[in-house]
C-alpha cells in the first residue's frame, strides 16, 4: 500500500483517518521527493498519528514534521517483517532524520582451504564461495592479520597464494625464519602437516584448553621415545600457546558474544563493539552512526543492531550497555535470521560486567577524541570561510587532480570532504578518453563536466567549493565545463604550488579574479586545502597505477593470435599475474583449460623471443 500527498494538498486528518491499523513501515518525504525519515509500526495509524500531536511529539519530531510533504506506507504481515524492511530501507536510503550506520563493509574472516593436500590459511573478505572452513568474523583486517601472525609462530601453516606455492623450486624466507614448514618443496609429509592443521582448527574454534592437553601428551610421548628435539618443539608450542590464551581468551566464556556499549554527546554517538567468538576475544571496533539531534543511547544501539547485523553473522548473545525498548522483538527477528536462539542482556555481573565497563570506557574515550577532531575540522572550515570571504561556512568540498604517464592512461580523481573530513564513499575516478595525450586542461574539462552533469541531474550532492590542483589554465577549464552545464553556484578555486613549490607557499587562484589570493601559511584553512589537494593527488596516482597495470597485463597478451579475453583472464588467474605467465613453460601453459599446445607455444614465444 502506498499513500502520497503534496504539501499544498496534505489534509492531515483525512490522511490519518485513511491509514490502516496493520503493521508496516512509513516513509516521510520532503517537497523535493527526498526521504527524510523511515519508521516501522505495529499499528501504522497510531504511530504516524503521534507525530502530529504537538503534546507528544519531541522537538526533533516537530522540526521534521514541518518538512513533510508526502508520506508513503508499506503494509507488512507482521511487526517482525516491518522491522526487517525498515532496516533494509534505512541502509539503502540513509534518511536525514534516522540513525544511520555509515560503515557496513563485510567482515574479514580467516579461511582454511580443504581442497589442497597441504591446506592454505589466509585472510578472506566477501562471499564464502570457496570450499573450506571460515573462522571469525573479525572486527577489522588488522585483527585478522594479527591472529594469522600468531598462528604462524605456533603452527606454521602456509599462508602463500597458490600461484606462488605451485611455482616454488626452493623454500622461501618464511621457511628460513621457521614460519612455514616448506610443503611446497616436500620438506614436510602430509601426516605431520595435517597435525598442524588440526591443531590450528582447535585453536580457532576456541578449544585452547583441549589443545594444550593434547600437546602435553605429545610432548610426553616424544620424551619417552627419547626424541628430545621433537619434545622441545612441543614444549615451545605449549609455552607460546599459553601466552596467547592468557591474552585472548575470556574467563567463563564459551560461545559467541558481542558486547555493545554506546556513548552520546553533542549530537554525536559512538558505538564500541567487542567481538568474542568461541570464548576468544577477536578485537573491538568503534562506529559513529549518523544522527540529527540528540538520541537516547538505547535507541542508537537498537538502530545499530538492526542495521549492522541485517546481513551479517549473528552471535548467540548481545551484552548491551543500555536496556532496549524492543529487545523481545529484536531477539525474535535476529533468531529467525540466524536460525538459532539470540539473547540480549542489559544486566550482567562478574567478569562480564568488567568487559561491558571496558567497552563503555572505550566508547566514551573514543567519542571525546572524535568530538575534539570534529571541533578542529569545523574550525578549519570556519577559517576557509574567512579566507575566501564566503557568505556561509562551506559544508561540502570537492577537489580534482589529473595523473598520467606521458599522456597515456590518463585518470582524473575527485575527492570529497565534509565538515567531518574525507567522505571516501563519494570519491570517484574518471578514465579520460578522446583527448590529445598530455592535454591536462582537456582532461580536467572532461572530468568536471562528467561529474557535474550528474550533479545537475540531482544524482549527487553539489559541493560549495570546487578545488582544482593547478593554476589559471586548470581553473579556466573547470569554469568552461560548469558554464556549459549552466552551473554558476559553485565557487572554483585553483591551488597553485607557487614558484618554489614548497608546502605553505601555495597561491589560491580564484575564478574571475586577476590576482592570486595569499593565505596565511599557518592557518587552519590552508591545512584543510593542503589535505584535500594531497588526497586528490594520492587518489589520482593510485587510479592511474591501477589502470596502467591493467593495460600492461592486457596489451602484452593481446598480441597472441587466438588468445581471447576469457582465456587471457584465466591465464592471469592461474599463474598469479603476468610475471607467472612469462615464467611458465609450454607444458604448464597447456595445463590451463582451453590452451592448446600450439597456442601455448605462441604464448611462450612472446616472452622468450630473445633466447637462442
Amino acid at each position: 500500500m502506498s499513500v502520497e500527498s503534496t504539501e499544498s494538498s496534505f489534509d492531515i486528518p483525512a490522511f490519518l483517518k485513511s491509514l490502516t491499523t496493520r503493521p508496516g513501515i512509513y516513509k516521510m518525504l520532503n517537497n523535493q521527493g527526498e526521504i527524510i525519515y523511515i519508521g516501522k509500526a505495529k499499528n501504522l495509524r497510531n504511530r504516524v498519528s503521534s507525530y502530529f500531536r504537538a503534546q507528544s511529539a519531541s522537538t526533533k519530531q516537530q522540526a521534521m514534521v514541518t518538512k513533510i510533504s508526502s508520506i508513503e506506507v508499506t503494509v507488512t504481515h507482521t511487526e517482525n517483517e516491518a522491522l526487517l524492511l525498515e532496516a533494509q530501507q534505512i541502509r539503502r536510503h540513509k534518511p536525514r532524520y534516522n540513525i544511520c550506520l555509515r560503515d557496513d563493509r563485510s567482515y574479514p574472516y580467516i579461511y582454511l582451504s580443504q581442497h589442497h593436500d597441504f591446506p592454505q590459511i589466509t585472510l578472506h573478505r566477501g562471499a564464502k564461495k570457496k570450499s573450506g572452513k571460515y573462522f571469525g568474523p573479525y572486527p577489522s583486517t588488522s585483527a585478522a592479520k594479527g591472529s594469522l601472525k600468531l598462528l604462524q609462530r605456533i603452527f606454521p601453516i602456509r599462508q602463500c597464494d597458490d600461484s606462488v606455492y605451485n611455482n616454488r623450486t626452493r623454500p622461501c624466507l618464511q621457511y628460513q625464519i621457521k614460519r612455514c614448514t616448506g610443503p611446497c618443496v616436500g620438506l614436510i609429509d602430509k601426516v605431520s602437516y595435517a597435525h598442524d592443521v588440526d591443531n590450528t582448527v582447535l585453536f580457532l574454534e576456541g578449544k585452547g584448553g583441549a589443545l594444550v592437553d593434547q600437546l602435553i601428551l605429545n610432548m610426553e610421548k616424544a620424551a619417552d621415545a627419547l626424541d628430545y628435539e621433537l619434545a622441545a618443539n612441543f614444549r615451545d608450542q605449549i609455552a607460546k600457546l599459553r601466552l596467547v590464551l592468557e591474552q585472548h581468551f575470556i574467563e567463563g566464556e564459551k560461545g559467541d558474544v558481542d558486547i555493545i556499549a554506546c556513548a552520546t554527546k553533542a549530537n554525536l554517538a559512538c558505538i564500541q563493539v567487542f567481538f568474542i567468538r568461541n570464548g576468544q576475544h577477536l578485537g573491538n571496533k568503534a562506529f559513529f552512526p549518523k544522527m540529527t539531534g540528540e538520541n537516547d543511547p538505547a535507541a542508537v544501539i537498537q538502530a545499530f543492531i538492526t542495521q549492522y547485523y541485517f546481513d551479517k553473522p549473528v552471535p548467540h548473545e548481545f551484552i548491551v550497555s543500555h536496556e532496549l525498548e524492543e529487545s523481545a522483538l529484536l531477539m525474535d527477528v535476529l533468531a529467525m535470521q540466524a536460525k538459532h536462539a539470540v539473547t540480549i542482556s542489559p544486566r550482567v555481573r562478574g567478569e562480564r560486567l568488567k568487559w561491558l565497563q571496558m567497552a563503555m570506557t572505550n566508547a566514551e574515550n573514543t567519542l571525546l577524541s572524535q568530538l575534539s577532531n570534529k571541533q578542529d575540522s569545523y574550525a578549519r572550515f570556519l577559517g576557509l570561510q574567512e579566507a575566501l570571504t564566503s557568505q556561509e561556512v562551506p559544508k561540502r568540498l570537492e577537489c580534482f587532480d589529473i595523473s598520467h604517464t606521458q599522456g597515456k592512461q590518463t585518470v582524473a580523481s575527485c575527492v570529497v570532504f565534509d565538515r567531518e573530513g574525507p567522505v571516501k564513499s563519494a570519491y570517484r575516478l574518471f578514465n579520460i578518453e578522446g583527448i590529445t595525450p598530455g592535454d591536462d586542461y582537456a582532461a580536467l574539462h572532461q572530468a568536471v563536466y562528467r561529474r557535474f552533469k550528474r550533479i545537475k541531474q540531482n544524482e549527487i550532492e553539489a559541493p560549495d567549493i570546487l578545488f582544482i590542483d593547478g593554476g589559471k589554465g586548470q581553473v579556466a577549464a573547470a569554469q568552461k565545463a560548469l558554464a556549459e552545464l549552466d552551473i554558476n553556484s559553485v565557487m572554483i578555486v585553483g591551488v597553485s604550488k607557487g614558484p618554489d613549490r614548497k608546502p605553505g607557499m601555495e597561491k589560491l587562484i580564484m575564478a574571475g579574479k586577476d590576482q592570486p589570493l595569499d593565505i596565511n601559511p599557518r592557518s587552519g584553512a590552508l591545512l584543510l586545502i593542503q589535505h584535500i589537494r594531497d588526497e586528490a593527488h594520492r587518489f589520482a596516482i593510485t587510479g592511474h597505477k591501477q589502470r596502467r597495470a591493467k593495460t600492461m597485463k592486457q596489451s602484452v597478451l593481446e598480441e597472441v593470435a587466438g588468445l581471447g579475453p576469457k582465456r587471457r583472464q584465466l591465464l592471469l588467474k592461474q599463474f598469479g599475474g603476468l610475471q607467472g605467465v612469462a615464467s611458465a613453460g609450454i607444458d604448464a601453459l597447456c595445463s590451463v583449460d582451453g590452451i592448446s599446445r600450439q597456442l601455448a607455444q605462441r604464448i611462450y614465444a612472446l616472452f622468450h623471443q630473445d633466447e637462442n
